[in-house]
């Protein structure tokens, strides 16, 4: 007599370069998971390319939806919008066995209001948490997280502590990234592999995951490396891309800031079965120049010294500050873990050319400065979990899609 295997739908809904990376690093483990246990597995996903790689069915893609700031939010509000609907329709057709939300603040805020009234007996999980637990501006946003979600699985042990404080079911994983980390290059490998001597100075710039750091962030950095190349003119900048849109943009500002600089594609089509592009170029360099994100944790763990940015356009970054009074101790991953200040943050009117190229040739020049920061990456290190990051979390997902106790 033939047995049928059972089958469960998870949904997973995510925006951006980064939902879209740590979405598909939970897929996988899902995958691997559900194996083990024999069972099958129907992913749909709000996410990009690398999810559907990883297995899921897309029900609207969102990498290249998602922004920082009032103003910048307003052009993808209608799109946003237009793929909630098109998986809410598709959600009330054919309910999930659990819901885990990524990150993506402001939409899967809207599905933590959602999700409750039209899908009371769905439970949901939210993985990698809004930074609530950092900028405590709005403790509303906090209670409906809490409120909506069955689980919270936490990244950071302060922000484990944050949640377990206010009353949500809580367990910390650790940071995906650290199972991402465990099949990254060496920096002798990763010269080699991009055809880059031992000697040479190697700066690579992340300027942009979000079409509005083209504009905010992309000029002081390139205009910080052309100080750079001027006092050392023999270095060389790689540019991993982000997504491809962006690949006519980026090319432009290279010619016209005169850098000697390449830009790296990186994309689901690894060139290598366990490598991207980006942690190559990242891996291969002796110093970071990047925006404030995710990719900071990477550049981290890859001990790699790095200068921190990030801007807004000026009127939000005013109302933010003159009328909202936002303020948060840290933005960037690194110093979040700890709590304290292990790379400079430059962020607004502190982000000018001048300060990041200063900042760039002392980290460069300095050894002290290098020694300093890669101290502070070891205990940081310590305190962003053990690998099986993303088996930990699917492990939990899979145990409340079946009714157990994780």
């Amino acid at each position: 007599m033939e047995t049928t295997q059972l089958k469960k739908r998870i949904f997973i809904s995510t925006g951006e370069v980064s939902g879209d990376l740590q979405g598909s690093l939970l897929i996988e483990a899902l995958q691997r998971r559900a194996d083990s246990l024999g069972l099958e597995l129907e992913i749909l996903a709000l996410g990009g390319d690398r999810m559907a790689a990883a297995g899921a069915k897309l029900l609207g893609h969102t990498s290249a939806i998602g922004s920082m700031g009032i103003f910048e939010s307003l052009p993808y509000v209608l799109p946003t919008i237009r793929v909630q609907r098109q998986a809410k329709r598709h959600l009330k057709q054919y309910p999930p066995d659990v819901v885990v939300l990524i990150d993506y603040m402001g939409p899967n805020l809207a599905m933590c209001n959602y999700l409750p009234k039209h899908l009371p007996g769905v439970p949901v999980i939210y993985y990698i948490a809004p930074q609530e637990w950092v900028w405590a501006v709005n403790s509303y946003n906090t209670d409906r997280i809490i409120e909506a979600t069955d689980r919270i699985l936490a990244i950071f042990p302060a922000e484990a502590d944050y949640f377990q404080r206010k009353g949500g079911n809580v367990s910390w994983v650790g940071h995906p990234l650290v199972d991402r980390l465990q099949s990254a290059p060496d920096r002798a490998t990763a010269r080699h592999r991009l055809g880059i001597s031992p000697d040479q100075t190697v700066i690579t710039l992340l300027p942009a995951s979000r079409q509005q750091e083209l504009k905010y962030l992309m000029p002081t950095i390139f205009e910080a490396a052309q100080t750079i190349q001027a006092k050392i003119p023999d270095v060389q900048f790689l540019i991993p891309l982000a997504l491809e849109k962006y690949r006519q943009p980026i090319e432009q500002a290279i010619q016209a800031y005169g850098l000697q600089a390449r830009l790296l594609t990186d994309t689901v089509r690894k060139p290598e079965p366990e490598e991207s592009v980006a942690l190559r170029a990242i891996a291969a360099a002796d110093l970071a120049i990047t925006k404030s994100g995710t990719v900071n944790l990477e550049i981290a763990l890859l001990n790699v010294p790095q200068v921190v940015l990030y801007k807004l356009n000026p009127l939000t970054g005013w109302i933010a500050h003159r009328i909202l009074k936002f303020a948060a101790p840290y933005v960037s991953p690194p110093n979040l873990v700890m709590m304290k200040p292990i790379v400079r943050e430059f962020l607004q009117f502190q982000a000018t050319p001048e300060a990041i190229a200063q900042e760039s040739l002392d980290l460069l020049l300095n050894p002290q400065r290098q020694h300093t920061m890669m101290q502070d990456y070891a205990e940081m290190r310590q305190a962003v979990g053990q690998p099986g990051v993303c088996d930990r979390a699917a492990q939990e997902v899979l145990a409340i899609a079946l009714g157990e106790t994780p």
